[in-house]
């Protein structure tokens, strides 16, 4: 009896020195459970973790396009910014998010990033009566009118070569920059203008040679003249 007494008493004191353990000073607190990627479905979090980096931690002033332009965003819609969310565009910096596509993201959080940038950015009724050149090229551009195009419209603030003026230093003909977007994204970048930086959209022309907006044939026009200007890698 006396040793199943003691074997007894040890395994009581083990058990209770185990439970004072549990509640011992110092012992960290559970912390709140991570999310895992997937199941992150707030749209502030998503875009900052994917989007900011180059589009900018508001939508603008980024090294991409201004996803905060109500202009840019009617002329693409919905569907097109989807598409191109969810499976990049080849040549160029713009990843695939699509998990199917070799990205990160899930289809549902992609639907929820691309309704919140219009949600929060886009706006009715933009750009208004005037009928904005669509996001595609309908025409073949050609580079010798472009370069006319350019000087009448681009030139007061690009500069006659495109390679900028004391309104708009940098310049849009370096091979560098045009190494780095495609013939999209420098139309995109004509029709719905940088308005963070001064650029106009299509609308204005502040050339001082007529008050009208390009058309579909000049934008597509000047954009095959800046594409002109690439060089081999």
């Amino acid at each position: 009896m006396s040793a199943v007494f003691s074997l007894r008493m040890v395994l009581f004191s083990a058990l209770c020195l185990g439970c004072v353990g549990c509640d011992a000073p110092g012992r960290p607190a559970p912390g709140p459970e991570i999310p895992l990627p997937e199941q992150v479905m707030e749209f502030t979090t998503l875009y900052k973790q994917n989007c900011a980096g180059c589009h900018g931690e508001e939508g603008k002033n980024g090294a991409a396009i201004s996803l905060a332009n109500p202009v840019y965003l009617a002329a693409a819609g919905e569907s097109t910014v989807g598409q191109v969310t969810a499976n990049g565009i080849a040549g160029t910096l713009m990843p695939a998010f699509e998990e199917s596509a070799g990205g990160t993201l899930t289809d549902r959080q992609i639907d929820i990033l691309v309704q919140g940038i219009f949600q929060i950015w886009g706006r009715p009724n933009v750009p208004g009566a005037l009928p904005a050149p669509p996001y595609a090229a309908n025409a073949t551009g050609d580079p010798m009118q472009g370069r006319k195009t350019f000087a009448g419209f681009c030139a007061h603030c690009h500069g006659a070569d495109g390679k900028g003026t004391k309104d708009a230093p940098g310049s849009i003909v370096d091979p560098s920059y045009l190494a780095l977007v495609s013939n999209q994204s420098l139309r995109s970048t004509i029709v719905a203008g940088r308005p963070e930086q001064g650029m106009p959209d299509w609308r204005s022309d502040i050339s001082g040679s007529g008050s009208r907006a390009m058309s579909d044939q000049e934008v597509a026009d000047v954009v095959a003249w800046l594409a002109a200007q690439r060089t081999a890698p």
